[in-house]
């Protein structure tokens, strides 16, 4: 049988991580490697979902900018800005007014809310009709005042993964949250819970599907200590719980943005989703990566009976990161050929970071004047709106195995009239 990069690759790994084992220890620790079947998450596109943007006006407890402004009390404007790029907004059915100059292109600079149950389902029409299979909903500190706000967010969803046959999970960040070991159990028996009775809700190895993401990063943010972090993963283990774990992208070695003294606790984890926003920015740093982090996680990994969803991003726009899509074609390409038991794509609506796959302007035609926004042609290639969507479908299709292991993206930026004028690939 022919020897795929991917099956080279992963043993070679697997080689690395159990060269100090023998004998019985070595076929124990082989045997680890198929940690878990196909299921919600494994063997899956997983798509991290803020749904927190909001507008004044929208019916939102919260009742504000939110997420859309830094001054959530006031409209965002070239001056009050919070996002790095601007979406299209051609599918929404309502769109709020902003102080933002018209579009370039004419037409008013409006924005969606989250808290519209028509914004999210279009969102996870999006996701049915470009193989995004699970939805990580972010959850953080649900005891402040945007607390309400967030619980609604996650009904709406619900009814979204319900309607458009998708998955979704409660996805922690408990960034901040200083309370949290006792509060994060009490919101999930009393709250998130009940959402796992919907047949949309992920489950892995037939249990429910939680992740928790901050713990063991090394700031003021995430102070916990092992043990702390600890008796969480383990509470929600006890709970039924499938327990991902958002964690450093130095989990393994304890260094860098990683605490030391964690290993142990990240391997309590039944999957582990390494942070890349900020580690990498160019095809170079992804292959970097790939061959200093996560051949060696995957290893670890395997050897460890815990299953890897490495964290794929478009990259920033506001950056200049994307290429046309070459960027995150390249660590699609990695993270399949390292034999990755999933992808988490980093993120679908993250207009902040500027690291959304959501549908976004395509020219400078659908930018407000005078924002200094950019488009998905900023570097001179017609993109579609679309474009990041259909990449993404492209990469889970070589996840799954239908499509085979490539270095060359397979579908252009731009579809129609403007795919003729595409420069490069």
């Amino acid at each position: 049988m022919a020897v795929t990069r991917r099956s080279f690759l992963t043993s070679v790994a697997a080689g690395s991580a159990l060269a100090a084992v023998s004998g019985a220890e070595l076929l124990t620790a082989v045997s680890a490697q198929a940690a878990s079947p196909v299921g919600d998450v494994v063997g899956k596109i997983t798509v991290g979902y803020q749904g927190w943007f909001a507008a004044t006006g929208d019916g939102s407890p919260i009742n504000g900018w939110w997420h859309w402004s830094q001054n959530w009390s006031q409209p965002p404007s070239p001056s009050n800005n919070a996002i790095k790029a601007w979406p299209d907004m051609a599918e929404y059915a309502t769109g709020y007014q902003t102080a933002y100059g018209n579009l370039n292109g004419g037409g008013a600079a409006t924005l969606f809310s989250s808290f519209d149950q028509q914004s999210v389902n279009t969102h996870f029409l999006w996701m049915q009709q470009n193989g995004c299979d699970t939805a990580a909903l972010q959850r953080f500190n649900p005891n402040s005042s945007e607390g309400p706000t967030r619980d609604a967010m996650a009904a709406k969803v619900r009814a979204s993964a319900e309607s458009h046959a998708r998955k979704f999970y409660i996805m922690y960040d408990v960034t901040g949250w200083t309370t949290m070991q006792t509060e994060i159990k009490t919101d999930w028996t009393t709250k998130m819970s009940a959402h796992t009775a919907s047949g949309a809700y992920a489950r892995q190895n037939g249990k429910p599907v939680v992740c928790i993401w901050g713990f063991g990063f090394n700031d003021t943010n995430h102070p916990w200590d092992p043990a702390t972090c600890l008796d969480v993963i383990n509470w929600f283990k006890t709970q039924g719980c499938y327990v991902i774990g958002g964690v450093p992208r130095e989990w393994r070695t304890g260094v860098g943005g990683s605490r030391a003294g964690f290993l142990g606790t990240y391997h309590a984890f039944n999957m582990l989703s390494p942070w890349m926003v900020g580690a990498i920015g160019t095809a170079a740093d992804s292959d970097s990566v790939y061959q200093n982090i996560n051949i060696p996680d995957q290893a670890d990994c395997n050897a460890n009976g815990i299953d890897y969803q490495p964290c794929v991003l478009p990259g920033d726009v506001s950056g200049r990161q994307r290429t046309h899509g070459d960027f995150m074609w390249r660590q699609f390409y990695n993270m399949v050929g390292v034999g990755a038991q999933g992808i988490y794509i980093s993120m679908f609506d993250e207009y902040g970071e500027g690291n959304q796959i959501a549908k976004t302007a395509e020219t400078q035609a659908g930018v407000p004047a005078g924002s200094g926004l950019l488009a998905l042609d900023e570097d001179g290639t017609a993109c579609s709106s679309d474009y990041y969507l259909r990449l993404t479908n492209d990469g889970g299709r070589m996840l799954k195995g239908q499509l085979a292991l490539t270095a060359t993206r397979p579908t252009q930026p731009a579809t129609g009239s403007a795919a003729r004028t595409v420069t490069g690939r």
